[in-house]
């Protein structure tokens, strides 16, 4: 398997900010943790702000090295990352394999090899929002996921996607997602979305956000105070929503977070091969 390292990169614009508005300092979360175990901290307020296949499975094109920026963390300078191509639902990304300074080999297990829309299960039982490819490292705690299903209207009311806040399209499928045992109008109380912006990238848009999920609470602790924090990137084809998911804990986001960061920038749906199924030609649906 070829290695792509990115250490030479000079890019001229990234997806993600890296200044202090995308990528908050720890303070504003813990304070966020705070009021959720009945502090007196405010809610922390959203701030909105907030690649079709370039690459070959061996190469990359000359949009990648636009796309990330160079922030010089370990994690920027000499991670190595491999390509992931998934031509039955047509999309790819970059995940990390290595980090060499650190002599850190990441275990990835695929948790969820790539299976078809109609067949993928739902995130929740009444969701629309489905799994169709996963990966894990249980050593790091990491994870990366690649989730599609249609939007939620009653967020994204117009057909013009390019009228689309970046907001809004992360509550459409934060709404469909869910942790906890809870009914549909409550999933969006457990994710608070940090920020979101978005990008065209070769006449495409593509949406970005960063998120906390409060992870599920048990009979001796009510009010969980464990997060996982995410950075997810979504684009629009064919009706139905394509997203990528990558999270770490978040006592861990100081060192996972910019490896995360640099696969949620380097998603990307591919044109079409024979391989491709899309998902609205689905038997099962259940809506």
């Amino acid at each position: 398997m070829v290695l792509l390292s990115f250490s030479h990169l000079t890019p001229t614009h990234h997806c993600f900010h890296s200044n202090p508005l995308f990528f908050r300092n720890q303070s504003r979360i813990m304070s966020m943790m705070h009021h959720k175990n009945g502090g007196s901290a405010s809610e922390p307020t959203s701030q909105i702000g907030f690649w079709r296949r370039d690459f070959l499975l061996f190469g990359l094109s000359s949009s990648l090295f636009s796309v990330f920026p160079s922030s010089g963390s370990f994690a920027e300078e000499d991670s190595k990352m491999v390509p992931f191509v998934d031509e039955l639902n047509a999309y790819s990304y970059l995940y990390p394999v290595e980090l060499p300074s650190k002599k850190l080999l990441f275990k990835w297990v695929e948790s969820r090899k790539p299976e078809r829309y109609s067949s993928a299960a739902p995130l929740s039982p009444d969701a629309r929002l489905r799994i169709v490819s996963e990966r894990v490292d249980f050593i790091d705690n990491l994870i990366i996921s690649v989730s599609i299903g249609p939007p939620n209207l009653g967020l994204l009311k117009s057909k013009d996607k390019s009228t689309w806040a970046a907001k809004d399209v992360a509550d459409s499928v934060l709404s469909d997602k869910s942790a906890l045992r809870v009914t549909s109008s409550q999933r969006m109380s457990e994710s608070s979305v940090l920020d979101a912006h978005s990008s065209e990238i070769d006449g495409q848009p593509y949406w970005f956000y960063e998120y906390l999920v409060r992870k599920s609470p048990t009979k001796t602790a009510q009010e969980s105070n464990i997060f996982r924090h995410y950075v997810a990137s979504t684009a629009e084809r064919d009706g139905y929503l394509y997203s990528l998911n990558a999270s770490t804990l978040n006592k861990q986001w100081d060192k996972m977070g910019p490896l995360l960061q640099k696969t949620v920038e380097s998603f990307r749906l591919l044109p079409a091969t024979e391989e491709y199924v899309p998902p609205f030609k689905d038997p099962w649906r259940f809506w």
